[in-house]
């Protein structure tokens, strides 16, 4: 391990949130609500430690996997703990514990929140919420590799840590161009659905605030009844859409923007993924007609956006799903665990490796008939790698033995069953609302000291897909 470069990059990951936390301020003095001075202290505090480690630390910058697990583990890590300051500082959220769990929840994109009120906070604290959330949606050591040459040397080891999916697509050959470009689809998307959020009534301040929770499929809002708030049908159909679109592979979307959109439906994942958000909604449509719903129309409405925000892991609500059928809640339960598309904002075990899963046992199925016959695993056209279909393997059965292991320890806590084992999926797959006492309609205050340990690193392994952070428990790893 090169200590060194390690502790100097993590510092200069440290600086540029130092920078982050001064873009709340202009939000803090035109709403003058009085949080200025702890952003402006939590700033100086970031880029003060930052800095420190940045001078400090002097030596090689070559860099290994081992430099790459350990900087993005301890980057998400070190941005949990200081970005919670400014809801400490302020007093939004003066309880350590749950300021960070607040924040973790906003950096991985997971939605869970400890807060029973929201539009009594500042603006500029709900925006700070909000830009976590944007932040960690494509991945704060992309957006470094974009913005920082100097992490150039080495970089296709942080890539490949952090961007979500079992392989990561490089669009150009140089990883800093690869990350420019998914930033630049990401910067054009926000854009254009906060544009189209302000058409529908909404204030330049909630349609950003919204925005940047959609793309990053985070679902923090700026209101209590989240989405539901506005009772619009407009705005609800802009965020089902930019929902949908940011739990779809981002080099697809690039390549959309270059005039090749048919790259979408030559993509087996994409056709997937679509197939399963539309058998979603016609099965919820029909499970919620008649009983929940009179209106067909307004049942698509409610269904398709609940289908859209689960399945993307987003977490926003327009509807409390605990009172529909319980069918319709069980398939619900069933998208926690699918999520979006490898190499989209969305978390879940992703698409691809559920369609590789299930080509995988048909295979073993078919050598059951045929002992002798030889056929490959593929993704298209494309053959998958044994190496990636052995991970595929491992971290299924990792996925499902953390998920197990921590609904355990949620009841040990007292909570009833359902409502420990949805949390735990909840926030494993960075989704945000559960069922039971963490409901659509709930939140995660009442939850125990440790069962908000438990569910903070559960999404640290969810957002980071569990081998990263989990490989830095093994000794041989700090060994040379």
């Amino acid at each position: 391990m090169n200590a060194p470069a390690t502790l100097r990059i993590l510092g200069a990951l440290l600086i540029f949130l130092g920078g982050a936390l001064l873009t709340p301020i202009p939000f803090s003095l035109y709403f003058a609500d009085g949080a200025a001075g702890a952003f402006l202290l939590s700033s100086g505090i970031s880029l003060t430690v930052g800095l420190l480690l940045f001078k400090g630390c002097r030596g090689g910058m070559e860099f290994s996997v081992r430099e790459g697990f350990a900087i993005v583990t301890f980057g998400w890590l070190f941005y949990a703990l200081f970005g919670a300051l400014p809801f400490i500082l302020s007093g939004a959220i003066p309880a350590p514990l749950d300021a960070v769990f607040e924040t973790m929840s906003g950096f991985t994109t997971t939605g869970s929140t400890i807060l029973r009120v929201i539009e009594g906070l500042p603006e500029s604290i709900l925006f700070w919420r909000a830009l976590t959330h944007w932040l960690g949606g494509m991945g704060i050591i992309v957006l470094s590799l974009a913005i920082l040459p100097m992490l150039g040397v080495g970089g296709m080891q942080l890539f490949k840590a952090e961007v979500p999916g079992p392989t990561a697509d490089r669009l150009k050959p140089r990883i800093q161009d690869t990350a420019k470009l998914l930033w630049g689809v990401y910067l054009l998307l926000t854009a254009v659905e906060t544009l189209l959020l302000m058409l529908g009534g909404m204030t330049f301040y909630e349609a950003l605030c919204h925005a940047f929770a959609t793309l990053a499929t985070g679902g923090f809002s700026t209101r209590n009844a989240s989405v539901a708030a506005y009772d619009s049908a407009y705005i609800d159909g802009v965020i089902t859409l930019f929902m949908f679109l940011a739990g779809i592979n981002f080099s697809l979307h690039y390549h959309a923007l270059r005039g090749r959109p048919r790259e979408f439906f030559r993509n087996e994942e994409f056709r997937l993924y679509l197939a399963i958000t539309l058998g979603a909604v016609a099965a919820l449509v029909y499970f919620n007609q008649g009983t929940v719903y009179t209106s067909v129309t307004e049942n698509f409405r409610y269904s398709a956006f609940q289908v859209t925000s689960i399945l993307t892991t987003t977490g926003f609500g327009t509807a409390d799903f605990e009172l529909w059928a319980l069918p319709a809640q069980f398939l619900l339960v069933l998208l926690m665990f699918v999520g979006g598309c490898a190499g989209s904002t969305g978390g879940g075990m992703k698409v691809a490796r559920i369609l590789l899963l299930f080509k995988h046992v048909r295979n073993q199925l078919f050598k059951l008939i045929h002992p002798k016959a030889v056929r490959l695993v593929k993704l298209g056209e494309t053959p998958v790698d044994r190496d990636v279909m052995q991970s595929i393997l491992g971290f299924f059965a990792l996925y499902m033995g953390i998920f197990v292991a921590a609904s355990l320890l949620m009841t040990a806590t007292g909570m009833d069953l359902v409502s420990a084992t949805t949390s735990v999926i909840a926030t494993l797959s960075n989704i945000g609302p559960g069922l039971g006492s963490v409901g659509p309609v709930d939140n995660f205050a009442h939850v125990p000291d440790f069962g908000k340990g438990v569910l903070t690193c559960c999404m640290l392994l969810g957002r980071l897909e569990l081998f990263t952070v989990l490989v830095l428990l093994f000794p041989s790893f700090w060994k040379k």
